[in-house]
């Protein structure tokens, strides 16, 4: 075997570069997020429609947005900083406790879309950001 046949993978990309998500850093990385998640608690806060899941939080949501954070850090594609903490996500499981149903999964999102409209400006990717959100939020459904 020649030097040119060596490895034959040698310009290969290693997989986990070839299947990462690039919208972590398409959002601004963890600041970003950080922007996305504090925009989206301000909604949960002074929307009608969302007052019903308010009362689902504890009054001080600074760890709940903390776990938001480190949940779409990873899912958007970030290092695994939730999943190190706090184990796999188990979406569902964790919010079993919780009555989520048509309502409450729409005033997720609404809140979602306006503090999406506030943070990322780019439409075509807010877009596919709102295709997932509402993919998640209706697979938290539990009644």
């Amino acid at each position: 075997m020649n030097a040119d046949n060596a490895n034959p993978y040698a310009t290969l990309k290693p997989v986990t570069q070839v299947m990462s998500n690039p919208h972590y850093e398409k959002i601004g990385g963890e600041a970003g997020i950080i922007k996305l998640v504090d925009k989206f608690y301000d909604y949960m806060n002074t929307l009608p429609e969302a007052a019903g899941i308010r009362t689902m939080h504890a009054a001080d949501l600074s760890h709940t947005k903390q776990l938001l954070v480190q949940f779409l850090i990873e899912w958007l594609g970030g290092p695994k900083v939730y999943s190190a903490v706090h184990g796999h996500p188990s979406l569902r499981k964790r919010h079993m406790h919780f009555p989520i149903g048509e309502a409450e999964a729409n005033a997720w999102m609404s809140c979602m879309r306006h503090a999406m409209a506030d943070v990322v400006s780019d439409a075509a990717f807010r877009q596919q950001l709102e295709q997932s959100f509402s993919k998640t939020a209706n697979f938290i459904r539990n009644n």
